[in-house]
């Protein structure tokens, strides 16, 4: 992975198997909220919408790669969220900036952020935040990537590059 190469973000189902220590406190502990009740915005009840089985990602990446696609990185956002997790595909002294406008948050995130009244950099310490993996490639291979996964129906988008900072840094 060199500087100035793109992310694409592929997005989560939700919640996945991460942050459930914080989803009980929030939301079952403190806020006493009933899995079994309906909500309109999830179109399903509470329970259904944090039961949302994990997306698995293998199909899109066997895919990619098997149409040789140079993919550089690849990272899962799991348990630590985007500060931990990302760091791990990266060379010593790089970071990534990434543009949360660039991919849709599953409303489930904001119901336990506004419910929790949690900061929302905790949040994306915490959870996914809509992107359960992400790849980095060169400049030139983007829109093939995104022409490939098109091709199994599968959705990314394009959400941030790869810096010099050392850090995580999120564009609001």
């Amino acid at each position: 992975i060199e500087v100035g190469h793109t992310l694409i973000g592929l997005p989560s189902s939700g919640c996945h198997s991460n942050g459930y220590s914080l989803v009980r406190k929030v939301l079952l502990k403190d806020a006493k909220l009933d899995v079994n009740e309906f909500y309109p915005m999830f179109n399903k009840t509470l329970g259904e919408e944090l039961l949302t089985p994990t997306k698995i990602y293998v199909k899109a990446i066997k895919h990619l790669l098997n149409n040789n696609v140079d993919i550089k990185g690849m990272c899962h956002i799991t348990g630590g969220g985007f500060f931990e997790n990302i760091p791990r595909m990266l060379k010593e002294g790089q970071g990534v900036t990434i543009d949360i406008k660039s991919f849709p948050r599953p409303k489930i995130f904001d119901f336990i952020m506004e419910k929790g009244n949690i900061d929302e950099k905790e949040m994306y310490n915490v959870f996914n935040m809509g992107l359960g993996f992400i790849i980095a490639v060169e400049d030139k291979d983007v829109d093939l990537v995104i022409s490939k996964l098109s091709e199994i129906n599968e959705k990314a988008y394009v959400v941030g590059k790869v810096s010099d900072t050392g850090d995580v840094n999120l564009k609001w």
